[in-house]
């Protein structure tokens, strides 16, 4: 009978999946995939100790996280839903605000950023913003992510991606990558040779001014002939008063005495010679151009791309802020689907105040276009129609 087909066996049902992820997780299924960056060094050369990397981060969380976040429902923006108060207050010690812009600002730093979402009888009831630096993505036999290794000081806690299609305990939203399959790719890393290039003139310029702001050079000896040399005393008294007597801000601008014998000669580079300046300021805006902040508003000088600081605001927000908020809002979106599966987070444009100019001239388009009725001037406009419509 071996040769009747068995008609009684059940193929597995199919599943959609990816052919090729599969292949990145063969090698180490399950195992945590570090990020191959450092982090801490990073954050430190950058946002703490450079002037220029610090702003631009500031700039761009907390632009992001005021633009104001509304949920809509059948095109209908809903003036009361528990999605709108979770994102409004979302755990005991912050603002909506500011857990955005912590979320934010972790992902122009590290390139990544994860919201954690505690529920309570499988409802979402508070959100919190890990610090990317501890958390390792866990992939699974497809290659996709299945879970995260969250660790501090020697503990750790793996949150788990649910089967049963429920609400995922983490959120993870990253920047494009070109050569990492799990994690993103930050404008600080992108932009770490120009931060340290400015970091090392900004030392370099302190130094100078230790140095009461004097380049550096030789006292040459010239004595009598058969005692062309120092004496070893001679030499440390001499070495002794210029640091007491010459170096330092406090002595900036004091004469050198020489004694009988001694010439000074200098041995360096004036900073004009070195073209200093200008190559700070390049410097700096190598740095705005990685994070999408135009020059102007940082106050860097010399730079005449925008003709006027109303302009070059007006570009980062439609450039570098509005698209990441609108991200966000479909990642968040997405992220509450199992939950809230009619519930879409959206970006509300018109209340923004730098928009404004923009939206007044929408407006007044739209409004001398006579050959649309007035329902469809307000659907142009994002508005909803009136009751009872054009009748």
């Amino acid at each position: 009978m071996s040769f009747i087909p068995n008609i009684f066996v059940r193929k597995a049902p199919e599943r959609k999946a990816s052919a090729a992820k599969a292949l990145i997780a063969l090698h180490r299924t399950g195992a945590p995939v570090w990020t191959s960056r450092d982090y801490v060094s990073l954050a430190r050369a950058g946002y703490e100790r450079n002037v220029i990397a610090y702003r631009c981060i500031r700039l761009v969380s907390e632009a992001t996280a005021s633009a104001p976040l509304r949920v809509a429902e059948a095109g209908a923006v809903m003036a009361d839903h528990p999605l709108l108060t979770l994102l409004a207050k979302p755990n005991p010690e912050q603002s909506g605000a500011e857990l955005l812009e912590s979320f934010y600002g972790f992902l122009q730093t590290a390139g990544n950023a994860y919201l954690e979402g505690v529920t309570l009888d499988g409802l979402p009831r508070e959100l919190y913003a890990l610090r990317p630096d501890r958390m390792k993505v866990r992939p699974g036999k497809s290659g996709w992510a299945e879970g995260y290794d969250y660790s501090v000081a020697g503990r750790s806690v793996t949150f788990r991606k649910p089967d049963d299609g429920s609400l995922s305990p983490i959120l993870h939203l990253k920047l494009f990558h070109p050569t990492n399959d799990h994690y993103g790719l930050s404008p600080l890393e992108a932009a770490s040779a120009s931060v340290d290039l400015h970091n090392a003139a900004s030392a370099w310029n302190k130094s100078l001014l230790d140095n009461a702001a004097r380049p550096s050079g030789a006292l040459v000896y010239k004595g009598p002939e058969g005692a062309e040399n120092l004496t070893g005393d001679q030499f440390d008294r001499l070495k002794s008063e210029l640091e007491d007597a010459y170096q330092g801000s406090a002595n900036a601008g004091r004469p050198l005495v020489l004694d009988g014998g001694l010439e000074w000669r200098s041995m360096s580079l004036s900073p004009a010679d070195m073209d200093f300046i200008e190559a700070k300021h390049a410097a700096a805006r190598e740095i705005a151009l990685a994070f999408g902040v135009p020059p102007m508003l940082l106050g860097i000088p010399g730079d005449n791309t925008y003709s006027n600081y109303k302009e070059a605001n007006l570009a980062f927000w439609k450039q570098t802020v509005l698209p990441l908020v609108k991200k966000t809002a479909s990642a968040l979106t997405g992220w509450f689907a199992p939950v809230w599966p009619d519930a879409q987070v959206i970006c509300q444009t018109t209340d923004i105040e730098a928009l404004s100019a923009e939206r007044d001239a929408m407006w007044m388009r739209v409004s001398r276009a006579d050959f649309l009725s007035e329902d469809e001037k307000r659907s142009a406009l994002g508005l909803p129609a009136r009751e009872g419509g054009d009748a």
